[in-house]
């Protein structure tokens, strides 16, 4: 849930930025909001109909791969297409690949059939949706709505516990149970929760930098 900005790496002394590269971000963040919004009205309407242990049967293969379509960002920060840093962006998007290949895939029995995987797709998908359609919005337009930008960097306070609380917790479920069959796969996920402590404080101080700068420019325009 870190913030991985979309924008197009612009040498200092150009003004615009190249269409072709503004054009395919813009295209790949709508595409990215499309599917996120779906894996979000799915898994609100299964587990309010059904139940949400038939969110993971009827929402789990649709959110595996659109998940790792999100490798895509570590390969945009490597070869400089947006102004995203690297370690942040790979830090996050290895712990959801983490989650969706290395837990809720070979223990779906333990894992994705527990509410916390609901809870965990909620955080996700609507982290994404704002986040997504926010840069969409803008390298289309150049600006964005007060309410978007408002949502794109308060909602994290509610959604980046919700969300890490939810993978924590999965993790904590594999290793105690299933994964113990396996020969050193039970330390490694324990070792993954331990790494998720300094982790969740790298992203959510980022978060919390990227926002005061936000702020901080809007503040100063309104002024």
């Amino acid at each position: 849930m870190a913030d991985r900005p979309q924008q197009p790496v612009r040498p200092a002394a150009e003004r615009k930025s190249s269409p072709l590269k503004t054009g395919y971000l813009v295209l790949y963040n709508a595409i990215s909001t499309i599917l996120w919004g779906t894996i979000l009205g799915r898994v609100l309407l299964i587990a309010g109909v059904h139940g949400t242990r038939y969110v993971f049967p009827g929402v789990g293969e649709f959110a595996k791969w659109t998940q790792t379509l999100a490798l895509l960002e570590v390969v945009h920060a490597a070869v400089g297409i947006v102004r995203a840093p690297l370690f942040t962006t790979l830090m996050q998007v290895a712990s959801r690949i983490l989650l969706i290949w290395g837990i809720v895939t070979p223990f779906p029995n333990t894992v994705a059939f527990s509410p916390i995987y609901s809870t965990m797709l909620i955080a996700w998908s609507i982290t994404e949706v704002i986040r997504y359609s926010y840069f969409a919005i803008n390298l289309s337009t150049g600006s964005v709505p007060a309410a978007w930008l408002w949502l794109r960097y308060n909602t994290f306070f509610v959604l980046y516990p919700l969300g890490i609380s939810s993978e924590c917790w999965l993790v904590w479920l594999a290793a105690s149970g299933p994964a113990k069959q396996y020969t050193g796969v039970r330390e490694g996920l324990f070792a993954v929760l331990l790494v998720y402590v300094p982790g969740s404080y790298i992203l959510f101080t980022h978060m919390m930098a990227q926002r005061r700068k936000i702020m901080r420019g809007t503040r100063a325009k309104v002024n």
